[in-house]
């Protein structure tokens, strides 16, 4: 157990934090138009199924 506390887990720790500052760094050679949030689009809401369907897709 101790040789886990002194060495598996501040390795986890750091591995942990490197992933995280790479994905976050990768951003930077990212095209611009990739940096950008994805665009929200107000589609159409999809169908309401009826009560007569769903009892028919249940059954």
């Amino acid at each position: 157990m101790a040789f886990f506390r002194s060495y598996i887990a501040p390795l986890l720790i750091v591995l942990v934090f490197l992933v995280a500052m790479v994905a976050v760094s990768a951003r930077i050679f990212l095209p611009s138009d990739m940096m950008a949030p994805a665009p929200i689009e107000e589609g159409e809401p999809a169908p309401a199924v009826s009560g007569a369907a769903a009892s028919d897709l249940l059954g």
